[in-house]
């Protein structure tokens, strides 16, 4: 992207009365022009709890701005509520407007040629969305994450949406009665803020954190309560200084910060989502990313935060604890984070986090102690084998059964899956397989919460396995499998199982295997013929088109390069 100077293009000759005239409409009196004019995309919508609190954030940046003597210019993104459009045709729009978001913060921005941008985002695509934008222009740019619901509460225990899902399994399995399953749904989501547990908006606003994009501690902050609010306004004094130094974001997002958010990552237990995101941002920012750098990191970092959706704490207490900033100390003091790496602020992550304790406090245990983890390794596995010849992505921690041969329940749809599930039809021991659910096929990639959870519920969490090529909620665990590429809609190994088929999920080994001969594969990929497109026109259309393989982050630009 060209070097940006919109507030000296507006005051050079009188060729720029015409742009000055606009401006003065919009508020622009004569000093203004001499000031930096800066974006402010609001991901405001009442679509979605995630996003209903970030105008409020977003006017209080916006007077942080006028106060730092910058010129803020805010419009709006669209959202797509992952929680409410899951399990419906819907939920094929979710990974498909991370782009359009992408889009949209580049467009506005490029087009009024502005000086910097500050992004507050509270959904899952909000925020890659947002941070693709700001890799693709490079203006000075930070992200105001909009923060955590707080937990829902009930008989005793903390909520979250999962547990809503999760609930709608136990009731189908006898578990539960209506009236419980009824008051789960009531309780689960108490406010404004993204989903509590450590899930896709909280892994990635954390990422964005360790990644020096955001303020400290702004991570895991509780969408209501006042803390937020004025880390919104600090995040446009930041900005404002950023831009007049011209700290760019590329500076910032080197190969050494995307090594950290994944070292975080593994740390907290993070959402899979987040391989194909930084997969995404770091083809935006130019910087050589790939499967295999987090499967080399994972190897060397423990999960050591006890956190959902696996875990029993949310993203409050973990703030409680101590937030992201005391997870990278404990990181950084055994040589697992790059301390040279620069933040927003131009500070260094080492001075940054120079007051932070290297301990955590022993009133709690959401932060266990480095040498006492949940788990000895990250998380986040990446699968290979004849059924996932470029990869596919893993939760490894908490499955009590770490090798899985099973014969093979095919589905061609998420639906036709959770049917089957929910009317009783899935045995201990299958593999549940869902297929041209990728990011072409779908198209989308939708995720697939409601089986996995509904396979919870049941009580076959421990006892099934599912593959997919499509993806997961930050919120699923058990032994499942997804971002299987290539995908069924390319010919992908996965379009040629056949019912009854024996598939071996080995955790340890890092494999997915298809149990048939290389002859039987190569006879039946012979035979194999691609799908006719699901939609021949729209947004959907476009983006079966244009995206990628999920190894290389679905974005939809690669083919341009």
């Amino acid at each position: 992207m060209p070097d940006n100077r919109r507030s000296q293009v507006v005051t050079q000759g009188v060729q720029r009365a015409p742009n000055r005239a606009m401006l003065r409409a919009t508020g622009f009196g004569d000093s203004d022009f001499n000031k930096p004019i800066v974006g402010l995309a609001n991901g405001y919508s009442t679509i979605t709890p995630c996003n209903m609190g970030l105008n409020t954030l977003a006017q209080r940046a916006e007077a942080g701005l006028r106060t730092a003597a910058a010129m803020p210019q805010m419009f709006g993104t669209i959202t797509i509520s992952d929680g409410i459009s899951m399990g419906t045709e819907g939920m094929k729009y979710s990974l498909v407007s991370r782009e359009v978001i992408a889009d949209s913060i580049e467009t506005a921005c490029m087009g009024q040629s502005m000086d910097g941008v500050l992004a507050v985002g509270g959904c899952d695509k909000n925020m890659p969305g947002a941070m693709l934008a700001i890799a693709r222009m490079n203006i000075p740019a930070i992200f105001v994450y909009g923060g955590t619901i707080k937990p829902g509460h009930y008989d005793g225990k903390d909520l979250t949406v999962v547990s809503a899902f999760e609930a709608v399994g136990e009731y189908s399995a006898g578990k539960i009665s209506a009236e419980t399953l009824q008051a789960v749904e009531n309780h689960a989501c108490p406010g404004a803020g993204s989903c509590g547990g450590m899930f896709t908006a909280n892994t990635m606003s954390s990422a964005f954190e360790a990644m020096g994009m955001s303020l400290p501690y702004s991570s895991t902050m509780a969408a209501e309560d006042e803390e937020k609010a004025e880390s919104a306004e600090k995040s446009a004094f930041v900005l404002v200084e950023a831009i007049r130094q011209q700290l760019l974001p590329r500076q910032i997002l080197t190969r050494q910060a995307f090594e950290n958010a994944i070292a975080v990552i593994m740390a907290v237990g993070g959402s899979t989502n987040s391989v194909l995101h930084l997969l995404a941002i770091a083809h935006a920012a130019e910087v050589e990313l790939t499967l295999d750098d987090f499967e080399t990191i994972r190897a060397k970092v423990p999960v050591f935060c006890d956190l959902k959706p696996s875990g029993r704490y949310v993203a409050t207490n973990l703030h409680r604890a101590g937030g992201i900033p005391l997870v990278m100390k404990m990181l950084l003091d055994r040589g697992l984070l790059h301390g040279e790496a620069i933040t927003i602020s131009g500070q260094t992550i080492a001075e940054v986090l120079a007051d932070v304790p290297s301990q955590p406090q022993s009133d709690q245990d959401v932060i266990r102690p480095f040498d006492q983890p949940l788990y000895p390794q990250g998380h986040l596995g990446i699968l290979r084998g004849n059924l996932a010849t470029e990869g596919a992505v893993a939760k490894l921690t908490g499955i009590k059964q770490r090798r899985i041969t099973g014969p093979a329940r095919v589905f061609e749809s998420e639906e036709a899956c959770l049917d089957a599930i929910l009317a009783k039809k899935i045995n201990p021991g299958d593999i549940l397989v869902v297929r041209y659910e990728g990011p072409k096929g779908g198209p989308g990639m939708r995720e697939m919460l409601a089986p996995t959870s509904a396979i919870i519920g049941a009580g076959l969490g421990d006892s099934v396995g599912l593959i997919t090529d499509g993806r997961f909620s930050g919120g699923t665990y058990g032994m499942v499998v997804g971002h299987v590429a290539p995908e069924a809609a390319v010919g992908g190994a996965i379009a040629l199982i056949h019912e009854g088929d024996a598939i071996t999920i080995d955790a340890d080994a890092r494999r997915l295997h298809l149990e048939i001969s290389d002859t039987e594969l190569e006879q039946r990929r012979a035979a194999w013929q691609p799908p006719a497109p699901r939609y021949p026109r729209g947004v959907l259309a476009k983006y079966a088109q244009l995206v990628s393989s999920s190894s290389q982050g679905a974005v939809t630009d690669l083919g341009y390069l």
